[in-house]
């Protein structure tokens, strides 16, 4: 029975099907007939995309936000059954004072946002006065110091953390005895944080850093990829496995197969792990991949993916609670009860010492998942997926208030 909780249904059997499965996972649903109207909101930042040395992979406009379309339609599926009316209202800005205005308008009209915003705005929205009683669900930054140092109680993360992304590929090279690390990154904020979070998953599970580059170059490497990077490469000391750490999809592309020594490349590009992915069809993810391109006319990716996590978290504890209450609602999705079947196999839950969500991390290349983190053997005394990511011992967390 446990493999279907973590397991999705057909969507169709996944509606006429909830008390059961309510059951079977060990829950209660204390869903009412009285009628509920919840409406979420979904407030983005547009950031115009950096430049970067190709344009074959443009992001498309609607990211994120068709997730939670898709996500609030499976809720309103749901809801009829059960007298639920679910409602998404969105909102975006091109400027930070718009944005903060556009979200202290949409908090007037419900406590639920879901959050497209990079990690300093986001903390900014969480300060307003009108989100003190209210549910963020970040989907976009992967900042680790959001789940530790910075975190707000107010926020829960859908998106995994930078961190639960390295670990899974240091659990990988383990699994592997890929023990042997060079790191090349780019030299953008992002890359960075990238390239610290994955110096310290490497240190975490005791793998060697054998030299690290960051990459600075701006020619065109359509054209001299072949002979810059071997160049660039070359005095690396021996390593089992190059890690790229470049998150604009900038330079990375052109590093495999280029390389000086003939190895694996893993990160940002070869092995890449990722919250979401177009290859990820096991456990029920082939008919919500399908589901999602005959909405949006193209595939789902990763932001989209967690855009509908967080739609579905507000519809799963709406329907198992009965209840529209933030402050309810917040403390259910905390508690030991709530689960959430996300198409990978296991129930997701939420971490209650810093609002992340726990999910499996696919690792994988543009045509097939290779694995799923976290790697068989790797054990954990509350839950297997807590050895992705920051620990309650490791947080720093304090804003939520918990104690072991």
């Amino acid at each position: 029975m446990n493999k279907l909780c973590g397991r999705a249904l057909p969507r169709v059997l996944f509606v006429l099907f909830t008390a059961a499965i309510s059951v079977f996972c060990g829950t209660k649903s204390h869903a009412q007939t009285a009628d509920i109207h919840v409406t979420i909101g979904y407030l983005e930042r547009i950031v115009p995309p950096p430049p970067v040395l190709s344009n074959l992979d443009p992001v498309p406009e609607d990211e994120g936000i068709q997730g939670a379309r898709l996500g609030v339609a499976d809720n309103a599926t749901t809801g009829k059954f059960l007298g639920q009316k679910f409602e998404l209202v969105e909102a975006s800005a091109e400027s930070d004072d718009a944005f903060l205005a556009a979200g202290a308008g949409l908090l007037g009209q419900t406590p639920f946002l879901i959050v497209d915003a990079p990690a300093e705005l986001l903390l900014a929205l969480s300060r307003l006065p009108e989100a003190e009683h209210a549910i963020l669900f970040n989907i976009s930054a992967a900042d680790t110091s959001l789940r530790s140092e910075s975190c707000s109680a107010n926020i829960l993360h859908t998106i995994p953390s930078r961190a639960m992304l390295a670990d899974a590929l240091s659990q990988f090279a383990v699994k592997k005895r890929w023990t042997r690390w060079a790191i090349i990154s780019g030299d953008r904020p992002s890359d960075q944080l990238f390239a610290e979070a994955l110096r310290n998953s490497a240190m975490k599970f005791r793998l060697e850093l054998v030299g690290e580059k960051t990459w600075k170059f701006d020619a065109d490497m359509r054209r001299s990829a072949g002979s810059e990077v071997p160049l660039f490469t070359q005095d690396f000391p021996d390593h089992d496995l190059l890690v790229v750490a470049d998150e604009a999809n900038d330079f990375g592309r052109y590093v495999p197969y280029n390389t000086w020594l003939p190895r694996p490349v893993g990160g940002s590009e070869g092995i890449t792990p990722s919250g979401w992915s177009a290859s990820v069809e096991e456990f029920g993810a082939a008919q919500l991949q399908s589901r999602f391109r005959e909405m949006a006319s193209r595939g789902m990716r990763a932001v989209d993916y967690v855009g509908w996590l967080a739609a579905r978290a507000i519809g799963e504890a709406v329907t198992r609670t009965g209840n529209a209450d933030a402050g309810a609602l917040r403390d259910y999705l905390l508690s030991d009860e709530f689960q959430l079947a996300g198409f990978k196999g296991r129930p997701l839950t939420f971490r209650k010492w810093n609002g992340q969500m726990r999910q499996p991390i696919p690792l994988t290349h543009p045509h097939a998942v290779v694995l799923q983190a976290p790697v068989e053997g790797f054990l954990h005394r509350r839950n297997e997926l807590d050895t992705l990511g920051l620990d309650y011992r490791e947080s720093g967390c304090s804003a939520f208030g918990y104690r072991e």
